[in-house]
């Protein structure tokens, strides 16, 4: 083991320490299992000072002693270390609050419903990781408590949709905390993953006392999660709420030092050098050459090329919803069978695994996405699965239903997510490293990518294409424009309204997520047009010899990257097939 792979091994064990719950659901089992983040300002003092040394470690290596993929490896090892920073330091837990799982209290209960118990000390994990919730939400009351003090205070109708939220999980009977339930005959059976080997026999923990288990389950729950999840509801409305910022101030340019958080949030974001006027340039510049677009394909769909009436037309015309879910999700299953036929043509490398395509369970569907994607299991047990929402399907936007399958299942994140998992050779950082810039971009890509390859079947097909990238490019506009350039949130819904068809309900809540999570939803569309700049250059210098195919197994032969990084493997490729002698 090389050095640089040792630090990518450290740092890896560092994220699982900051974040032990996704450990726990990437299939690392261990002590992790029974804890929860710690909010505490000591703790994520601690951790900053643990990656920095680690980054600091991989930035003294010499890149001419290290192969190839090592100057990679070291590339992400310091490009973890300074994101993972730009949070700690921007100090957004005594902000962070909504009810998205974006938030770290309403994290929880998105992800510990998703535990998996197959034996007896996962259950006996389960229910340690339950008892430290209430710790958990008064560290981050105590947080919050500290921001409002130093002037970093979260947007008042943020914390009361999260105080609702919380109110909800009170109210419902149906603990979702109380869904990780093992079968009857659990035990023994499940697979665990240690330092990167997949070991079908690892975690034999015995069999579960179910009966046992669900009563110390429920007791913890009664006796102590539910009444901290009360306390912590009252803390958020009548200590943090009333110092809230308004809805004419949603931005972090209204916060001390709120500029330099944002410059950290963008960075860690896109991977990029990119300023917040950049950023808010290349949207407006976007959402303009889209129009041309639209006009285009609207007017042989329409009949007209006025775009209010194109957009109105996409949000109103009753022709555009599905007729029942079967029909929605044949549909959904048509794309990706229809993308998985094409791609031999277009990708060398092909995952090992197919895709399934699914309904959404009926007892998640009410309150789920239209659509989602889940990676295979990295032990093989579970497929790739594309979940389509059937749930209330007439309601339904049909026009997107083909941009998003290519974007969430083939040949978008299926494809990104696993054959990284399937690169054995590569460190499990590199495996698993979550740089939204890259994933979300080449799923973004892949919707444009779709129309290169003919797999739209029909112009309505395509204007749902355009309506996904007028989102993305106005979501450019919009997040800059609020935390950058003090933007009210009134003012970024009215933008919205104009520019792309996007349903009124649906900007409200977008608009939310952008005040919620800065700088997050700039990745999209960034990370999109810097692989097309990358491809475009590869074309050039290239000419008759490009290929296509090699070009998208180095996009995805490596990982996720740092998009600079990924723009340096692409040069290498260049180099190599511009040295290859001529056929």
């Amino acid at each position: 083991m090389s050095a640089v792979n040792d630090l990518a091994d450290e740092m890896l064990d560092a994220i699982f320490d900051a974040y032990p719950a996704i450990a726990t659901l990437l299939g690392f089992a261990g002590p992790r299992d029974r804890l929860l983040t710690d909010h505490r300002e000591s703790a994520e003092q601690a951790m900053d000072a643990r990656v920095a040394a680690i980054g600091a470690r991989a930035a003294v290596l010499d890149p001419a002693d290290l192969t190839p993929d090592e100057r990679v490896t070291r590339a992400v090892v310091m490009r973890q270390s300074d994101d993972l920073r730009a949070g700690w330091q921007g100090h957004l837990t005594e902000f962070s609050i909504c009810d998205s799982f974006t938030a770290p209290a309403a994290d929880i209960l998105f992800t510990l419903p998703m535990i998996t118990i197959s034996t007896a000390e996962q259950a006996d994990a389960y229910v340690d990781r339950l008892a430290a919730i209430p710790r958990t939400l008064e560290a981050l009351a105590d947080r919050h408590r500290a921001g409002i003090a130093a002037g970093r205070v979260p947007v008042r109708h943020l914390v009361e949709a999260a105080a609702d939220h919380v109110d909800r999980y009170l109210a419902n009977a149906d603990d979702p905390l109380a869904k990780p339930t093992p079968a009857d005959h659990a035990g023994g059976t499940s697979a665990a993953v240690d330092g990167g080997a997949v070991d079908s026999g690892a975690a034999d923990g015995g069999a579960v006392d179910v009966p046992a288990f669900h009563a110390r389950r429920d007791e913890v729950l009664r006796s102590a999660v539910r009444p901290a999840f009360a306390a912590y509801r009252d803390v958020l409305r009548n200590e943090v709420a009333p110092h809230g910022r308004d809805r004419e101030h949603p931005g972090l340019t209204w916060l001390p030092g709120g500029d330099e958080i944002y410059a950290r949030m963008i960075a860690m974001h896109t991977t990029t050098g990119r300023t917040a006027d950049e950023i808010h340039q290349t949207g407006l510049d976007v959402i303009a050459r889209l129009a041309d677009e639209y006009r285009e394909v609207g007017g042989r769909v329409f009949g007209t090329t006025d775009l209010a009436e194109i957009f109105e037309r996409l949000r109103t015309d009753p022709a555009l919803r599905w007729r029942d879910g079967d029909e929605l999700l044949e549909a959904a299953r048509a794309a990706v069978a229809r993308a998985d036929a094409a791609a031999p043509e277009w990708f060398g490398r092909l995952p090992s695994q197919g895709c399934e395509v699914r309904a959404v369970p009926d007892d998640e569907a009410p309150g789920a996405a239209g659509a989602y994607y889940t990676q295979p299991a990295m032990d093989g047990s579970r497929p790739g699965i594309y979940f389509a929402n059937t749930y209330e399907a007439t309601e339904r936007d049909r026009t997107q239903c083909e941009s998003t399958a290519f974007h969430e299942a083939i040949p978008g994140h299926h494809f990104q997510t696993t054959i990284a998992m399937e690169l054995t050779d590569l460190p499990m950082l590199r495996r698993l490293a979550p740089f939204t810039a890259y994933g979300e971009g080449w799923g973004l890509y892949c919707e444009r990518l779709a129309h290169e390859m003919g797999l739209y079947s029909d112009d309505i097909a395509l204007l749902g294409m355009l309506s996904t990238d007028s989102l993305r490019a106005a979501r450019l506009v919009v997040d800059t424009g609020m935390h950058a350039k003090g933007w009210s949130r009134e003012q970024a819904v009215r933008y919205m309204m104009e520019q792309t068809p996007v349903m009124p309900l649906e900007i409200e809540s977008e608009i939310d997520r952008y005040i919620a999570t800065p700088g997050q939803a700039l990745a999209y569309m960034i990370g999109r047009l810097e692989i097309q700049r990358i491809r475009a250059e590869a074309e050039r210098a290239l000419g008759s010899a490009f290929d296509i195919r090699g070009f998208h197994d180095t996009v995805l032969g490596s990982g996720a990257l740092p998009l600079s990084v990924l723009a340096e493997l692409v040069d290498a490729w260049v180099a190599q097939r511009t040295a290859e002698p001529a056929a």
